[in-house]
């Protein structure tokens, strides 16, 4: 666990200064990052519009949570276990509609805490360009202990 070093606050910008590989198109990425700033603000309602109605996101070895009212909520969920939440991009491997990214997430505890958690979040895009599936990995423990 490492103790976070960016002064985050909640509703931050994401960092992208730190961003080394990007294969994705320009029209592509600004979109990729307009869906990251939803979740760093955690607007469910902003997020909810990136979503196909069929989707499915799985959080590490946990069950995937199918269909956009299910996962909304979870996320809703999720979301109001901490203050905040900060994209730190590293490298965006892969095609525009399908493809990985490698980040630091900085969080804000309840506590006031702030820690960073290594992240790699494998995302695919429908044919009208709505996320279809996202497969997301990195270790929270660190933001609830």
């Amino acid at each position: 666990m490492a103790i976070n070093k960016f002064p985050l606050k909640t509703n931050s910008d994401m960092i992208t200064k730190n961003l080394r590989v990007n294969q994705l198109t320009a029209k592509s990425y600004e979109s990729y990052l307009a869906y990251l700033t939803a979740i760093d603000t955690k607007n469910i309602e902003t997020y909810g519009k990136f979503l196909a109605d069929n989707i499915t996101v799985q959080f590490n070895n946990d069950e995937p949570t199918q269909g956009k009212p299910a996962v909304l909520q979870a996320l809703g969920y999720y979301w109001q276990s901490f203050e905040a939440v900060q994209h730190d991009l590293t490298n965006i491997y892969g095609t525009d509609i399908t493809y990985v990214l490698e980040a630091l997430n900085h969080y804000i505890r309840k506590d006031g805490k702030q820690v960073t958690v290594k992240a790699v979040a494998f995302t695919d895009l429908d044919e009208s360009g709505l996320v279809k599936s996202v497969r997301i990995y990195q270790d929270v423990s660190p933001v609830f202990s």
